[in-house]
């Protein structure tokens, strides 16, 4: 009888213990492994974080079931460090909370209006973060000093982003990163911007917000085409750059949802908005909080910014 007993107590206990992290996890918290370099240097390839999912209200559970509904639903911020299931996905008919999860900076909210270039790049506004990453070309024949460089300042990891069409070499540094090269360098290297060459189309979009009309404009009908399909559900297509909605040609449309515009810190990861577009409202989880593991010291349990 004892043993038995015993048995089935420790059989409760496992259970209460299964049921309790899932509640956790599913109610208030829930956890993520950074998959990518896109966010550094604010957080770390394989970093394991917590991520608040009342930070915007609680999705419920089984949306792709049940329909979307949040509790106590508010708006994300600019600046703020969203978990997200990816808005385009390959298998389209998956449901949402079962899609790939997703890790990016929001800077754009419902309403906002952002220029963005041919690439969707944004350019100009606010940085809204040191660690916002930009891309810097200078001489080929510069870069063992580069390199030099950079192992002084142990910035590691700043691999080679691509080649300029002259032959120079491009790498992304952040802000502090660039203050602390330019620093050191004295003038040795030319580090020219890109972003500042790369200006010469530039247009604004429109950030959809719930029951407000977007103006249809030739740069933009494609972008809100794919949203109206994929997350709108309604079918509509681009004739010479007219937007046709259920076969009838539109100047506006007017969204049911709230969309959000987000970036990854360095501009060679384009696993955000400018891959996928828009980020719908119901995509959302919650916005990274803390850090609970990491193999870089110091960084346990500090807050994402």
């Amino acid at each position: 009888m004892n043993k038995g007993k015993s048995g089935w107590w420790w059989l409760r206990a496992a259970g209460l213990t299964v049921l309790t992290v899932w509640l956790v996890r599913t109610l208030l918290v829930t956890t993520c492994v950074i998959p990518s370099s896109g966010m550094e240097n604010s957080l770390y390839q394989g970093e394991r974080i917590l991520v608040n999912k009342w930070s915007y209200g609680l999705r419920l559970p089984f949306c792709s079931l049940f329909g979307y509904h949040r509790l106590a639903s508010s708006r994300a911020e600019k600046g703020d460090i969203l978990l997200f299931n990816n808005p385009h996905p390959q298998q389209v008919e998956k449901g949402i909370e079962w899609r790939e999860l997703f890790i990016s900076r929001c800077i754009g909210t419902p309403g906002d209006t952002l220029m963005l270039d041919a690439d969707l790049n944004c350019v100009g506004g606010e940085v809204l973060s040191p660690d916002a990453k930009s891309l810097y070309a200078y001489p080929v024949s510069s870069e063992d000093l580069m390199l030099t460089v950079l192992s002084v300042l142990g910035i590691k990891g700043n691999t080679l982003a691509g080649y300029t069409s002259d032959g120079g070499y491009i790498r992304s540094f952040s802000q502090y990163e660039y203050y602390l090269i330019s620093q050191k360098l004295e003038g040795r290297i030319p580090l020219v911007p890109l972003d500042e060459k790369n200006r010469t189309e530039v247009h604004p979009y429109v950030i959809p917000a719930k029951g407000v009309p977007v103006k249809v404009y030739p740069w933009n009908v494609t972008l809100l085409c794919n949203t109206i399909v994929a997350h709108e559900h309604q079918p509509a297509e681009v004739r010479h750059d007219t937007l046709y909605v259920k076969g009838k040609p539109v100047e506006a449309y007017t969204f049911g949802k709230d969309y959000y515009w987000v970036a990854s810190n360095d501009p060679v990861n384009i696993c955000d908005s400018r891959l996928f577009g828009f980020v719908p409202e119901d995509h959302l989880i919650g916005k990274a909080w803390r850090i609970w593991y990491s193999s870089r010291k110091g960084r346990f349990w500090q807050r994402v910014q």
